[in-house]
């Protein structure tokens, strides 16, 4: 079952952010309601993808719940700044399904980490001369700007230089 980078973005806003396991388990709830195959390693593409996009943005666990669950695993998975997120058909019933917590992330730690992972994508862009890249990072600055209180007008000039 092939899930768009908006609909994995619907799937952990549903939750307000999931863990990669936490979205992998509910990913294979909605492949078996469907009756569809569940391909983890093309769901680990998706989620690459994903996160390439910015459709989803690893932010520190610790920042939607308490420490000691946080330690399990380190990454929340968010919905980014690219994302429309869409809930893919059946998905409304995981929270009834899956034992995870709602969680709370705030935009602003959200979009720091956002901030911090473009800041790597742009540097990469950048070093490796990659335009296409560098094109659809700038479109990057623009969402995230809009998204978070974060500033991107270094990011635009270094990516405009390519």
């Amino acid at each position: 079952m092939e899930l768009s980078g908006d609909e994995l973005a619907g799937v952990v806003d549903l939750f307000g952010g999931l863990t990669r396991g936490e979205l992998g388990r509910a990913v294979e709830e909605l492949a078996f309601k469907r009756g569809a195959d569940h391909d983890p390693a093309a769901l680990d593409d998706a989620v690459a993808d994903a996160r390439a996009s910015y459709h989803l943005v690893a932010v520190d666990a610790a920042a939607g719940e308490s420490e000691a669950t946080a330690a399990a695993d380190a990454d929340l998975l968010v919905a980014g700044p690219v994302a429309f997120p869409t809930l893919p058909e059946g998905a409304t019933d995981l929270p009834h399904i899956l034992d995870v917590p709602e969680r709370e992330v705030d935009r602003e730690t959200a979009g720091e980490a956002a901030h911090e992972q473009l800041r790597t994508d742009a540097i990469a862009a950048a070093r490796e001369g990659d335009s296409d890249r560098a094109a659809a990072l700038l479109d990057v600055c623009y969402d995230l700007e809009a998204w978070a209180p974060v500033d991107t007008d270094e990011f635009r000039d270094r990516l405009d230089d390519v």
